[in-house]
This record gives structure tokens, sequence and C-alpha cells, in this order.
């Protein structure tokens, strides 16, 4: 099935509807999950639908321990396989040794090769194997994110499909689905927290600003993403 066909039998379903097709057409099928809000929204919506669906997440070293708090509460609720992907051991200390442990604060190209080497290369190695991968991004998230189709071939991951169930979904849906089912939430988020990643690069928002505005919020414009979603040119 090619990326065109796919994307025409599910724009406009639902997120479940999505997440159904998805087991149906690939045999494994990873949910990437940073165990945000959404990510609570789709293990459950998976939960639903597959006995034990695989869940992987990235550890990167720099992660608040509220994460780690989330993480364990959403596997003692859900019946899920967690693979825990950490950064390669031998490649940090390249670049700590090099850089220093706080690199990215020094400019973009630094936090960009931060995220890469902690974020981006692990997810590479966590995908292998799987013919498809779950996304939670949104594409209200912002404008990098705007144009984010339901599925789509993953050509930085060896071609395996790449789908985005909650795409067309608000914040608000999420939350609104998050309350109604009584969901495991980050902690984060009751002290002011929108958007959650590691903890030196992630601040509380303020009223106003964009829902992302927390993320590595020392840099002047640009587009705020990692290497798992931008190539720091275009959407991946």
């Amino acid at each position: 099935m090619t990326a065109a066909e796919a994307l025409a039998e599910v724009e406009e379903s639902t997120a479940s509807e999505i997440l159904r097709w998805a087991y149906a057409h690939y045999e494994r099928v990873a949910i990437v999950a940073s165990f945000q809000a959404e990510s609570s929204v789709l293990i459950h919506l998976a939960s639903r639908l597959v006995r034990r669906p695989e869940v992987v997440t990235l550890d990167t070293g720099r992660l608040p321990e509220e994460t780690h708090a989330v993480m364990e509460s959403i596997q003692v609720r859900y019946p899920i396989q967690l693979r825990v992907q950490a950064p390669d051991p031998g490649e940090v200390a390249a670049m700590v040794g090099e850089h220093g442990s706080n690199l990215f604060y020094r400019s973009p190209e630094l936090r960009r090769t931060c995220c890469e080497v902690r974020k981006t290369r692990p997810l590479a190695v966590a995908l292998q194997g799987f013919d498809a991968w779950v996304t939670g991004i949104r594409r209200d998230q912002g404008v990098s994110r705007a144009a984010t189709p339901v599925v789509k071939r993953d050509a930085a991951h060896g071609g395996i499909a790449k789908i985005a169930p909650l795409v067309g979904w608000t914040r608000s849906e999420v939350w609104d689905y998050i309350r109604e089912h009584r969901l495991p939430v980050h902690p984060l988020y009751a002290a002011g927290y929108t958007s959650i990643g590691c903890a030196p690069c992630t601040r509380a928002t303020r009223p106003g600003e964009d829902e992302r505005a927390g993320r590595w919020y020392w840099e002047e414009g640009g587009v705020r993403e990692c290497g798992l979603h931008w190539d720091g040119e275009r959407p991946l």
C-alpha cells in the first residue's frame, strides 16, 4: 500500500479508527511515547484494541523525575510492552567531553547535536524491526506541524509508516478525553508546563504563550523541534 492510498483510507477517521487500521495493516506497531498528555490518550486507546501494545520511549538521560513517575503509573495501569531506549553511552561521552554537559545553551547547532545523540539516533535504533510507529503530534501545536498527515512513509526510518492519530485534535480535546477517562498525566502540567521534554530544556509557559514556548526557551526565533519530526528545514 502506498502512502497516498493509506492516507485516503484514514484521513477522515477517528483516532480509534486510525489505530485500529494501523494494527490491522502492519504486523508490528510501536507507540512512541514521551509520556505527555497525548501519550496517555494513545496508550488508553491502543489498550482497548490490542492485548499488549508495544510502546517505545526515549530515556535521554536528562528527563525530569516526574516523567519517570508518570511512566511507572502508566505501566501499572496498562498491559503495555515498554521498551526504554537510551542513547549510546560512547556517543554521549564523546559529545560531553568535547562540548560539555550543557552544550545546548551555547548555540542552536549544539542543541541539535545533543538532540541527535540523545533522541534521534536512539529512536532509529528502537524502531528497527517495526513496520509502523505512532506519534502523538498535533497540527495545532505549531507552524512546523500544521501540515502533518495522518499517515506517511517515513524515509528517515527505512520507509516504515509514521501514523499520527491525534493530528486533527486540539489541545482542549486531548484534555477533555483525559478528564473523561481519568487518565494518568504528567505532574508538571500542574506546575504550568504545556510541553515537556528534557529537564534543562523545558520551562513552564506563561499566559498567552504558544504551547511549545517552553521548549528550548532561550533560543530566539527558529523552529522549536528536535530531529524526531523535523530535519532542520522541513517536517519529517
